[in-house]
Parts: structure tokens; sequence; C-alpha cells
């Protein structure tokens, strides 16, 4: 089973990379630029094409008190037609006062594929969480939309261990009719971001969030309430790398904004 391991902690009241660990074909790439910010950025690269038949990978990160982490991927990950299923465990530890902020490109699932995930993320008390994902049709302009067999993608937020969130995704274009009513009604691409934040203001949030992606042309979004202090936002549209903007957009509004909420821990 590949296997990723990463720790993120805080010194002198900067977040590096205390531990990484990845096995064949992953490798963890530290793309920070502005080291004086107390942010440790890392991208998620692979030397594999994409994800193939029976592939099983496991990604354990852990953030420290204090630290702050953000880390997206080398590109576009490809799940590729398989006879059988590949499956994807993620499990995220955070301590107390940590921020982390995931942001990930779309995700092809091409012909014939099965694939599965499943990410379990641990909160403090105080915590700050952007969680995004972005989920398209497959290969659009080869005639291969939603022809995967079954995409599942399962998010647990636990805070101060009892379950406060679970985002569950499933499609199974050949089983239900993915163009129905409550399903995605015509768009190929849908975006889902959520972000956690103890002390932040979240009717501000939301009212900014509605406010960046108004301007935006042939998408459809909206903003839900969590049952605890935090926000999704759901955007549908047709291109992959249209929402990936989005999704950075929003983040950056959101980091700037919890600057502020930092500032009252």
């Amino acid at each position: 089973m590949p296997h990723v391991h990463i720790t993120a902690a805080l010194r002198n009241n900067l977040t590096y990379l205390k531990n990484s660990y990845a096995a064949q074909p992953f490798k963890v790439a530290n793309v920070t630029e502005d080291k004086l910010e107390n942010l440790l950025r890392l991208m998620l690269m692979s030397s594999s094409p994409g994800v193939l038949n029976k592939d099983d990978f496991k990604m354990d990160v852990n953030v420290e008190a204090g630290a702050a982490l953000h880390c997206t991927t080398q590109g576009y990950q490809r799940i590729y037609t398989m006879q059988g299923r590949a499956d994807l465990q993620m499990n995220v530890h955070m301590a107390d006062n940590a921020s982390m902020f995931y942001l990930p490109h779309p995700t092809v699932p091409h012909s014939g594929s099965d694939f599965s995930s499943v990410s379990n993320i641990h909160l403090q008390k105080r915590h700050q969480l952007i969680w995004s994902e972005i989920i398209t049709c497959g290969r659009k302009l080869s005639g291969e939309e939603f022809l995967f067999r079954k995409f599942q993608s399962v998010v647990n937020i636990y805070v101060e261990g009892k379950l406060a969130v679970r985002e569950n995704v499933l499609l199974e274009p050949f089983k239900r009719n993915i163009h129905a009513m409550g399903q995605l009604e015509g768009y190929t691409h849908q975006s889902s971001l959520m972000y956690l934040n103890t002390v932040a203001d979240m009717d501000l949030l939301s009212a900014l969030c509605l406010e960046s992606l108004s301007g935006k042309e042939h998408i459809h979004y909206g903003v839900s309430a969590l049952p605890v202090n935090g926000l999704l936002v759901r955007i549908l549209g047709y291109k992959g790398e249209q929402l990936f903007d989005c999704n950075n957009q929003l983040a950056s509004i959101l980091q700037r904004k919890q600057k502020e909420a930092l500032a009252l821990l």
C-alpha cells in the first residue's frame, strides 16, 4: 500500500516540515515562497500517470499546535479505466489552534473506473480548516462523459472526537440519471469547499463568498451553514479549471479573514 506521511510543526513562529515520508509513486515538495509567512505550502506529486486498477493509497497528515499547512496537487488527478476498483484513505489530525487548507486539482474519472475515498479529519476545539474537492464528468472532449462506473468520496470531520460534519458524494451514472432533479441537473462538474473556523463570522464570510461568485458565468452555486461554526460552498459548472480558480479565490478571501480571527484566539 503506497503511503504518504506528513507532519507540520511550529518553530520560532513559523511552520516547517517536521517529518515527511512518501513511498513510490508519491513525492512531497515544499513550494513555500514567502519564508517569513507562517504558512507551509506543500505540493503532493506523483510519478504515476494517475490512479490505476487495484491501487490502494493511504495518506496521514499531522498539523501540530499553532502550525498552518497549505496542500495542493501537481495537476489533474486521472482515474484510469479498470476492471476492479481503487481506494484512497486520508487521515488528518490537527492539534489545538492548527490550520490546514487542502485545495487539490479536479479529479477526472475515466470510462469504466471505480474509485472510492474516505477522508477522516480530526479537529480540536480551536481550528481553522479549508477542505475542497472538484469532480468532473470524465474526459469530456474524448466523448467519455459520465462513463465511469462509480465515484464516491466521503469526508468525516470530527471536532474533539465527535462527528460534526459528513459529506458523502456518490455518483453512479449507470444506476441513476446523473442529470435528474437533485443530481447535477445538466451540469458536468461539481465542486465542494468546506470552511470551519472556531471564531470567524460565518454570516459575513457567506456574503463575501456569494459576492465573489456573483460575477462568474456558466456556474450555479450556493452557500450553506454547517452544524458547527462553518460553511459549505457548492458550485456546479462545465469546466474544471474555472471551478479550481473559484475555489482558490474563495480560499484567499477566507484566509485573509482568518488572520483577523486568529488575532482573537
